[in-house]
């Protein structure tokens, strides 16, 4: 068999073998929560939000080459993953609070945020509630100017679904819209979302974090295009030409209100292209944190 005709695997671990890294878990205000530590202690810092109901394993493609140069930290929010779920509703602020204070918990004075969908929107609203914590935005996927209630309603119904049947293929439907190419719904991916929703009490957590679908309370949590331009730090927006929904209209939309922002596009890319291509992100987001 030659080398071109091998079976590529790609997994989590493919990833990380060779990351010195950490996970553990710390007390953020009375929220028991999971994260992952790569690079240097003395090194600037990059907090990593993930997306809705989703994990720290999202960034994994992107630990590697980030660690050589930044101190690292890709956590599960309050309410996901494998933190602690606390029996209240998660809007935007509480996502903002919870990064803040897990900031002060590992001694972080100021982070670059980096966000995928859910957390694109955690991270813009986090340079608004605290610009002197805040040096840089990576926005993937931006969300949080619009209530688009057909994509409201998708994300409602799918994850509800999956969350009362976390069925492998009831999981596996999650990614099949979160990422463009069938060979990048890798079977760990899935497998980690699958025990997430396993948990016990994850249908009632789950009403918590799908609380920013309701028509009734996503407007109060949407950032007006005036605030949008109020954000001073320097922003990098990943535009994914081939995320569906409003995801691609937000992005070239906020690149363009917000003062010092950068529009790059990606090919061939979903609602992960941090996970999708990391080959072609890295790059473009180490050359905007280092600048």
């Amino acid at each position: 068999m030659s080398e071109n005709s091998e079976p590529k695997h790609r997994s989590v671990w493919t990833h990380m073998m060779t990351v010195p890294f950490r996970q553990a878990f710390v007390d953020v205000a009375g929220v028991r929560t999971r994260y992952v530590q790569a690079g240097p202690a003395d090194a600037p810092a990059v907090l990593m939000l993930h997306g809705t109901a989703g994990s720290w394993e999202g960034f994994c493609a992107n630990l590697a080459s980030h660690a050589e140069h930044f101190n690292c930290f890709a956590i599960d929010m309050v309410g996901c993953g494998f933190s602690d779920r606390p029996d209240y509703d998660y809007e935007i602020p509480v996502y903002v609070e919870h990064a803040r204070n897990f900031m002060r918990a590992m001694g972080i004075a100021r982070a670059s945020v980096m966000g995928a969908s859910l957390g694109a929107w955690v991270a813009a609203r986090f340079a608004l509630t605290h610009p002197d914590a805040t040096d840089k935005i990576v926005l993937l996927s931006a969300a949080g100017l619009f209530a688009n209630a057909s994509n409201m309603t998708r994300i409602r119904n799918v994850r509800s679904k999956s969350v009362e049947d976390p069925s492998w293929g009831n999981i596996k439907s999650i990614f099949d819209h979160l990422l463009y190419k069938e060979e990048s719904r890798v079977p760990d991916i899935i497998a980690v979302r699958q025990a997430v929703y396993r948990q016990p009490g994850m249908s009632q957590t789950m009403n918590h974090i799908l609380c920013l679908q309701d028509p009734d309370i996503r407007p109060r949590n949407l950032i007006s295009e005036s605030q949008w331009r109020s954000i001073m730090a320097p922003a990098l927006v990943i535009g994914s030409l081939a995320d569906k929904d409003e995801y691609l209209e937000t992005a070239k939309l906020v690149s363009q209100y917000m003062p010092n922002a950068k529009y790059v596009e990606m090919h061939d890319v979903g609602h992960w292209p941090q996970f999708e291509d990391p080959d072609t992100f890295n790059p473009i987001s180490l050359a905007f944190l280092k600048a």
